[in-house]
């Protein structure tokens, strides 16, 4: 199993893709709580979001640190964060002023590559309210594997979430 990120990942020339670093950890934060919120805020437990405070993603992002990859725009700045967590996409976050950029479709490819490198499979949960996420993931190959229930971490243990199971196995790449 590979312990840690490549240095670095191929990039378009517009955005560059690299392990998160802990001068990043603001920006991570900042992008990543956004972005969940964003796509989270109506499709989850309400006792999810309540758990979903800046103390949690300050306190997951550091501990995940080194399973995490950024994409840096032209200005310099973080427009986009990926966790990986053994076989699972953990987290993909795309700053607002960065969506349909290209940034998350970069993230994802670098995920796969890291995750696929390992497993055979690699999986990621999305709420099912959650159309956005859920049409990008399709449109990338990834198949739906069903409902479930995801328990997600919380200060308190775990929140129940239904979700739908996504899938990409290492021969649809």
């Amino acid at each position: 199993m590979t312990d840690q990120l490549p240095a670095e990942a191929p990039s378009d020339g517009a955005i560059r893709l690299r392990p998160a670093t802990p001068q990043d950890l603001p920006a991570i934060v900042e992008v990543w709580s956004a972005a969940w919120r964003d796509g989270h805020v109506g499709h989850v437990p309400d006792e999810l979001l309540a758990v979903r405070d800046s103390a949690y993603f300050t306190a997951q992002a550091t501990q995940r640190l080194g399973t995490t990859w950024v994409a840096i725009d032209g200005a310099g700045r973080i427009a986009g964060v990926v966790i990986i967590a053994g076989d699972e996409l953990f987290q993909l976050a795309v700053a607002d002023h960065a969506r349909r950029s290209g940034v998350g479709a970069a993230l994802l490819t670098t995920a796969e590559s890291v995750i696929l490198a390992d497993h055979a499979t690699a999986w990621l949960a999305v709420a099912p309210g959650n159309t956005r996420a859920r049409t990008f993931y399709e449109r990338r190959g990834w198949l739906d594997d069903g409902p479930t229930i995801y328990s997600a971490p919380a200060a308190a243990g775990k929140v129940a979430v239904p979700v739908h199971r996504y899938v990409k196995d290492r021969d649809q790449r």
